[in-house]
C-alpha cells in the first residue's frame, strides 16, 4: 500500500517534469509568460526580507491556496535556506489559521516532505530542485 504523502522519488519526478515543461513553456517566446516567470523568480530574491522569510511566506500562501506542487517547491526551498523545524511549524500554523481545517491534508504533505528532506540533509545528501 502506497503512502499518501509526497515521497521524494515522486518529487524527483515532479522536478524533472517541472523543468521540462518550464523549458517548453518558455521556448514559445511569449513575452508575457517570460515576464511573469521572471517576476516570480525575482520576488523571492533577498530584499528587505530574507530569502528564507520569503520562502516561508510562499509556503504559507501555497498551503492556504492548497497547491501541492507549490507546497513541495517551497518546502524544498525552505530546507535549502536552512529553515528550522520550529520556523517551519510556526509558518504552517499561520497557514492553518488563515486557511482553516481544509488545509490539514496539505499540511500533512508538507510535513511529510519536510521530514524526508531533513533526513536527506542529516545523511549529507543534497536536497535539490
Amino acid at each position: 500500500m502506497k503512502a499518501v504523502g509526497f515521497m521524494l522519488d515522486e518529487f524527483e519526478e515532479f522536478r524533472r517534469y517541472r523543468e521540462r515543461m518550464n523549458q517548453r513553456v518558455l521556448s514559445t517566446g511569449n513575452l508575457g509568460i517570460k515576464r511573469f516567470f521572471a517576476l516570480d523568480s525575482r520576488a523571492y530574491e533577498k530584499g528587505a526580507l530574507s530569502v528564507k522569510t520569503k520562502e516561508l511566506l510562499g509556503l504559507v500562501a501555497s498551503t492556504v491556496l492548497r497547491c501541492n506542487d507549490c507546497i513541495a517547491y517551497h518546502v524544498i526551498r525552505c530546507v535549502q535556506e536552512g529553515v528550522t523545524e520550529e520556523e517551519f511549524f510556526e509558518a504552517l500554523n499561520v497557514a492553518l489559521i488563515v486557511g482553516g481545517s481544509i488545509t490539514i491534508p496539505h499540511l500533512r504533505r508538507a510535513v511529510d516532505l519536510f521530514d524526508q528532506c531533513m533526513e536527506k540533509r542529516r545523511k549529507g545528501e543534497p536536497v535539490k530542485l
